[in-house]
């Protein structure tokens, strides 16, 4: 993309509005406890404190609509003090431009470091450099410093209370992240029925996950139906796959692909009706035609092997899914329901107490195809009992706590040290933070305006570690900024408020920017900026002080941030082949682990396996990011081209699909290891950490190593197809990740011009 193209790109992406569930109460007690801390200052000290204090109030608020899982109290809380602390140190500092020019550059770098820690600490970092220029200004001793800084303190305990005593359906974003993920599988499911290769997007899964990272306190007060659906919405999504995937499941067409169909929709009207109950916290609402579906006795009749035990592990899970989303036992059915229907409901419930029975009882639990009749035992509500095994009871779920306030502490610095290293993109960003906040600075210093924090306020508030954000905030900021100061400007020349009048303007303002703040950042600059000219002249300044010099520093400030990527930029472009390659070695690493289980059955709730999965979804939506971010850049990729890239993408995709495909048929612990999953599992993992290496350095990966082991193998004789043409499905997709960058001319200029396939390239240049 050319750089006209770009900039036109993110000009437009600037003044986006997108449509957002808005959250009014939510907004009704931000601005509420804006107009507390206003009330209180103006009663006992002076305007200019009333106006520090709105600001410590104001980004109390704005922290705690942050996307973050940790308590809003604590970001409300941590927002306040960390803004009093800045303002103090700054206003010591500030009468010696050289000394607070070296704070500035400090707290610049920090904040520009922090966004390691992820976005959330990032954007609070850099809110309070920002807010710290203005507050500085605002006091006239030491003494009024402590003030202004105690009062941004109190904003933050006073948000945090109101947070505490009104949270408004507390839960609710946790209830949404589980809810968004078992109606993901919902609809996966459905799109099965269709299409058996149908793609999943994993970041509802990925998002529930962060939600159930939960304080201690947290978890003891955690909803019962919050609890533990997360993990079977995991399990179920492989185990869905390889009921309609036609290599490893039901054929292409015939009764078997019908009855399947039929389960996937039933499956769907289940995990629909648990994301409904766990999102509005109501009784679980079960459709009868899919319960009596589930409970059909003859499936046992019509699906047989790796399908079949595919089916009974889909439907103890979807009985699991029913006991975690309606822990109460209130489920009820459609009014239309079969007279039987409670009765099967109750049934579906009842099969959850045994779903590692319904693993043990089928023959060939380790691989080996049922015994002749065995699947035709009856399995009806009215079927005799019949002796099995001692089954082991389910893996509990790990719980997973979130580190405290102080417990956070050494977890930021370590991620910020991390990121001290030449290559990271955190750290060019940070140089870039402290540069344009120094050089702003000075600048609006020198300028004849006054109030010169303008230009680094608006410069470090725009820039993000990434092109596109930084130039399409940095217009967004201009736009929204211009017609906000010029909206609040007519309203003070219009009717001349006083200080009480412009104080609830300024709330109202502040109001309409938490109401809408997610919808775009155009729309929440016009709203602040209209806020700080309301709160600036509840203060007492002019408003011929405050229009010209905010319009026109801020236009410097975007216009620096703009420059200092350009100058100093951190392309994602190119990066992609490594991005690329980190994410083929992370498939590889979960595929090995998957086959390795079959050599040495561990159960298919083996954490190894989880973990490797988990680091490979991390890896690819890693590449995903890096790929969005890549396509907006005005630079162009020598290491791997577009269509390469596209196609290797799609390739790594069918990768992990094959071993997801696996991992659903995994043997039970104790089960009989099948030969040669060893030394396949052995070679998947060291050609897909060298075939890493060949990508980073632009030579084509071969896949030997495999072939012999898999060729070793077949001679050795492997009595399970789903283990045979699960690794020969990887095979396949590791060949064409090798002819999807292949094509690509640097890959094929140092084939052609390497002595031997594993040799070193002739010639390479860095990207």
């Amino acid at each position: 993309m050319s750089w006209l193209s770009a900039l036109g790109h993110t000009a437009r992406a600037a003044f986006v509005v997108e449509r957002r569930r808005l959250e009014p109460l939510g907004a009704l007690r931000g601005a509420a406890g804006l107009a507390f801390v206003i009330g209180v200052s103006l009663w006992l000290f002076s305007p200019a404190v009333a106006a520090s204090s709105a600001f410590g109030a104001y980004q109390a608020a704005i922290a705690t609509y942050q996307r973050s899982w940790r308590p809003r109290p604590q970001l409300a809380l941590v927002s306040g003090a960390t803004l009093g602390i800045s303002t103090f140190l700054g206003y010591l500092s500030a009468s010696h431009l050289v000394l607070f020019l070296a704070l500035l550059a400090a707290w610049a770098f920090l904040s520009g470091l922090s966004w390691a820690a992820g976005p959330t600490v990032g954007v609070m970092a850099s809110s309070n450099v920002a807010i710290m220029l203005i507050t500085i200004t605002l006091p006239g001793s030491v003494a009024e410093a402590a003030e202004h800084a105690a009062m941004s303190l109190f904003g933050g305990l006073v948000q945090a209370a109101l947070l505490v005593l009104f949270p408004f359906r507390r839960w609710r974003p946790h209830r949404d992240a589980l809810a968004d993920a078992l109606a993901a599988e919902a609809d996966y499911a459905r799109r099965l029925r269709h299409d058996p290769h149908a793609d999943f997007d994993p970041e509802p899964l990925m998002a529930a996950r962060e939600a159930a990272q939960l304080t201690p306190r947290e978890h003891r007060r955690r909803p019962a139906e919050l609890s533990g659906a997360r993990g079977l919405a995991e399990r179920i999504r492989p185990v869905l796959a390889s009921l309609a995937d036609p290599a490893l499941g039901a054929p292409a067409e015939g009764i078997e692909r019908d009855r399947v169909r039929e389960l996937l929709a039933a499956a769907a009207a289940v995990l629909d009706a648990a994301a409904r109950a766990v999102r509005r916290g109501t009784p679980l609402s079960l459709d009868a035609p899919s319960v009596a579906t589930l409970r059909t006795p003859d499936t046992g009749d019509v699906l047989t092997g790796p399908v079949r035990r595919a089916a009974l592990r889909l439907k103890a899970l979807l009985g699991d899914v029913i006991e975690t989303a309606d822990p109460a036992g209130r489920s009820t059915t459609a009014p239309d329901a079969h007279p039987q229907a409670a009765a099967r409901a109750d049934a579906v419930r009842a099969e959850a107490t045994r779903a590692t029975l319904a693993r043990t009882q089928e023959p060939g639990a380790a691989g080996e195809p049922p015994a002749p009749g065995a699947h035709a035992a009856p399995s009806g509500p009215d079927a005799p009992p019949r002796p099995v095994a001692p089954a082991e009871p389910p893996v509990a779920a790990p719980v997973m706590h979130r580190p405290g306030l102080v417990g956070l502490v050494p977890v930021v610095a370590r991620s910020m040290r991390e990121e001290l290293r030449g290559d990271s993109a955190v750290l060019r960003h940070a140089v870039r933070v402290t540069a344009v906040a120094l050089l702003g600075y000075l600048i609006g210093t020198l300028l004849p305006f006054g109030h010169g924090y303008w230009a680094p306020l608006a410069a470090v508030m725009v820039m993000r570690p990434d092109f596109s954000r930084t130039y399409s905030r940095a217009v967004a900021r201009f736009g929204g900024t211009l017609l906000g100061v010029f909206a609040a400007t007519g309203v003070l020349q219009l009717t001349e408020p006083s200080v009480r009048v412009s104080a609830l303007l300024a709330v109202a303002c502040a109001a309409l920017m938490y109401l809408l703040m997610r919808t775009g950042y155009a729309v929440s600059q016009f709203f602040v900026s209209a806020y700080v000219v309301l709160l600036l002249g509840m203060g007492g300044e002019e408003w011929t002080q405050t229009v010209p010099e905010r319009v026109v520093l801020t236009l410097i400030g975007g216009l620096l941030a703009m420059a200092s990527y350009a100058v100093f930029p951190a392309w994602e472009t190119p990066r992609l082949r490594t991005r690329l390659a980190d994410w083929l070695a992370a498939a590889g690493r979960y595929a090995a682990e998957v086959v390795e289980r079959y050599a040495t059955p561990a159960g298919p709730d083996d954490t190894r396996v989880r973990q490797a999965l988990l680091e490979a979804r991390a890896a690819h939506t890693a590449w995903q990011e890096a790929l969005a971010r890549a396509a907006h850049e005005p630079v162009r990729s020598r290491g791997l081209s577009r269509t390469s890239a596209d196609d290797a993408e799609e390739a790594i995709g069918a990768f992990s699909r094959a071993a997801m495909l696996m991992e659903a048929h995994l043997p039970e612990r104790g089960a009989a290891p099948v030969p040669g999953a060893q030394r396949l599992a052995q070679a998947l993992r060291t050609t897909t950490e060298q075939g890493a290496r060949e990508l980073r350095d632009r030579r084509v990966p071969q896949w030997d190593e495999v072939r012999a082991a898999l060729a070793a193998w077949d001679g050795e004789g492997v009595p399970d197809r789903v283990v045979r043409r699960g690794a020969g499905m990887l095979l396949a997709a590791l060949e064409q990740v090798s002819e999807a960058v292949e094509e690509s001319p640097p890959f094929a200029e140092s084939r052609a011009g390497r002595p031997a396939a594993d040799g070193p390239p002739t010639s390479a240049t860095g990207s």
